[in-house]
């Protein structure tokens, strides 16, 4: 608790009144160069004040202001890039990808461009993810890797209500809507792990082939193989966008999940686009 103030014995320095445990608290000054650092950040503070914008109405004695400095530098950005902009509108993404200059410049501002409106669902490098985010840098492609098949995938995106054009499929609900058994769907789950090797019960294989041949083949292929036309996954491979144990293959049967891409035709510049595509189609899966 609080005692007078006294001197230090020891140090003939003056203690603040406080005592913890017969320990006194001296009453130190702060070192003068503490307190003169912290009287020049007022000095700076306040000029700083005065020259550039810092309350409400204030633009600074500079009349300097970031927001239209950015502003203006972003302008002469765009119009220092404009001819080039024009020539990559009135291009196709094959005329630019056989063109140095230009496909240097798209990939330059294709990989800006995927990082600001890609990257969130395909991965900063397109890896992709479980979950229905596909990999982009592979070669398995739902509806085509060619740079036509990936600029209309971009432009029109993937069962969006926004674009006539959307890429569409989509697979019956064959547990939900009772098209089959619980039973059913584990055995025609186990045919298509044993497409890729890893099915573990001959009966429910057997079955399950049956099964396939009757529901899935008509989309999928009588192996597997997918259908590019409809943008059906192949199964028969080691690629999979919502997980690959026979549980994640059977609630797909049962109550399949469809991934949803947005139109990007109208909400970016068309030399974006072209960009984009040339920059994808570049990651290491475009055929």
């Amino acid at each position: 608790m609080p005692t007078k103030i006294e001197k230090d014995a020891v140090t003939g320095q003056e203690t603040t009144g406080h005592e913890w445990d017969g320990v006194k608290e001296l009453n130190n000054p702060l070192p003068k160069w503490w307190l003169w650092t912290f009287y020049a950040t007022i000095v700076f503070g306040v000029a700083w004040m005065v020259i550039y914008p810092s309350l409400p109405g204030w633009k600074g004695s500079s009349g300097w202001v970031a927001r239209e400095a950015v502003v203006a530098d972003v302008a002469a950005a765009q119009a220092a890039n404009a001819p080039m902009m024009a020539r990559l509108r009135e291009a196709t993404p094959a005329q630019i990808a056989a063109d140095p200059e230009l496909r240097a410049f798209a990939l330059a501002g294709g990989r800006v461009a995927f990082a600001n409106n890609c990257a969130a669902c395909h991965g900063a490098g397109g890896q992709g993810a479980v979950g229905g985010f596909p990999a982009l840098v592979d070669d398995d492609w739902l509806w085509g890797g060619s740079l036509d098949a990936i600029e209309a995938t971009i432009r029109h995106g993937i069962r969006t209500a926004e674009d006539a054009d959307a890429r569409n499929s989509a697979m019956p609900r064959f547990g939900l809507d009772g098209m089959l058994t619980n039973n059913q769907i584990g055995d025609v789950a186990e045919f298509v792990l044993w497409m890729t090797g890893r099915a573990t019960h001959a009966a429910e294989t057997e079955r399950g082939r049956v099964i396939y041949a009757e529901q899935c083949a008509a989309c999928h292929g009588a192996t597997g193989e997918g259908n590019r036309e409809l943008g059906v996954p192949r199964l028969s491979d080691q690629v999979w966008l919502y997980g690959s144990t026979k549980q994640d293959v059977m609630a797909m049967v049962r109550n399949p999940r469809m991934g949803v891409m947005p139109a990007w035709q109208g909400r970016l510049d068309p030399a974006v686009i072209n960009m984009l595509t040339v920059y994808v189609h570049a990651l290491g899966g475009g055929e």
